[in-house]
């Protein structure tokens, strides 16, 4: 438990369409808080339909930062958000009110609660002989690689998360240690603020499913393809870059392409979006003390504000 002399601060955390942002809005009509966007999809300009960006009327009542930040060809990392994230809630502060972090993005929450350790600095050599690696064997021989080098980091990764692996073994080829040993070396960082810490959790996992198929049928309805299309057009992209790895763009993007007709474009982006929201509900019971709401209930925002204002008033 934070200090009672640190200044407050909210963390509202869930999986994809947990409805996050609807109880964000309402936490801002009652209270002199401002929104911190917790997602490294919504840092990225003109990409609005397929990462389920607040509209322009939400974000007139309740303006968030840290949104359309940089452009999609562009890359922004745990380390730009937690810095850019802790000037923020200082200003905040500063101002009186209180920073709510809302967004699902776990890696982001965990390196501005617990900080960051030292991990080494790209290698451009050491990035090309991996992508070139990759070129010739494939992405699951160098898992399999890593998993000799660093097993702890592996197991967290599929054979094909090219990123990741990428980076896992960068650092164990710079550095002759692993990733995993590295983070675990890093001194425990004191958070400067009292931390209320909620998250939005289905009670039944099958009825978070259904709303996920019933979203990315809708984005699919709206224009995630048209919204594509104009991004391809506008900027230099190509489906390596984090930008279009995101889920739904690279399902789109496979499906421009010609790779898959358009019931696995509906199927498979569904099922990539349950896996992401497996992935951030694991994340989510691996942090300690948070308050737990059904973000299934219908009384959902108002239970997040009940206890945002006992966190407040005790």
């Amino acid at each position: 438990m934070q200090h009672s002399q640190h200044p407050p601060a909210i963390f509202l955390m869930g999986p994809t369409a947990s409805g996050k942002t609807a109880a964000a809005v309402e936490l801002a009509q009652h209270l002199p808080v401002e929104l911190i966007s917790v997602d490294s999809a919504l840092v990225y300009r003109d990409m609005n339909i397929g990462t389920a960006k607040p509209d322009a009327a939400t974000l007139a009542v309740a303006p968030h930062h840290l949104i359309d930040l940089i452009d999609p060809t562009d890359v922004y990392s745990a380390a730009a958000f937690r810095a850019d994230a802790l000037r923020l809630m200082q200003e905040i502060t500063s101002r009186g009110n209180i920073p709510v972090l809302v967004g699902g993005t776990m890696l982001y929450f965990r390196a501005l609660r617990f900080g960051l350790s030292d991990l080494p600095q790209a290698d451009t050599d050491i990035r090309d002989e991996i992508e070139e690696q990759a070129a010739r064997l494939g992405w699951p021989a160098l898992h399999a690689e890593l998993a000799s080098a660093d097993p702890e980091t592996a197991a967290r990764l599929k054979p094909n998360d090219s990123q990741r692996i990428q980076r896992a073994l960068e650092i164990y080829r710079i550095s002759g240690q692993p990733m995993s040993a590295l983070l675990a070396l890093h001194e425990t960082y004191q958070f400067p603020y009292n931390l209320l810490s909620i998250a939005l959790l289905p009670a039944v996992r099958k009825q978070l499913h259904e709303r996920i198929a019933t979203r990315f049928a809708d984005m699919l309805k709206t224009g995630l393809l048209d919204e594509l299309k104009m991004l391809r057009k506008k900027y230099a992209l190509n489906s390596e870059m984090p930008s279009m790895r995101c889920v739904g763009y690279r399902q789109a993007w496979q499906f421009l392409e010609g790779a898959i007709d358009e019931t696995a474009l509906l199927d498979q982006g569904i099922a990539a979006t349950r896996q992401l929201a497996k992935r951030q509900l694991t994340w989510l019971r691996g942090m300690p003390d948070n308050i737990e709401i059904d973000c299934l209930s219908s009384q959902v925002n108002q239970q997040v504000l009940v206890a945002a204002l006992e966190h407040l008033n005790g």
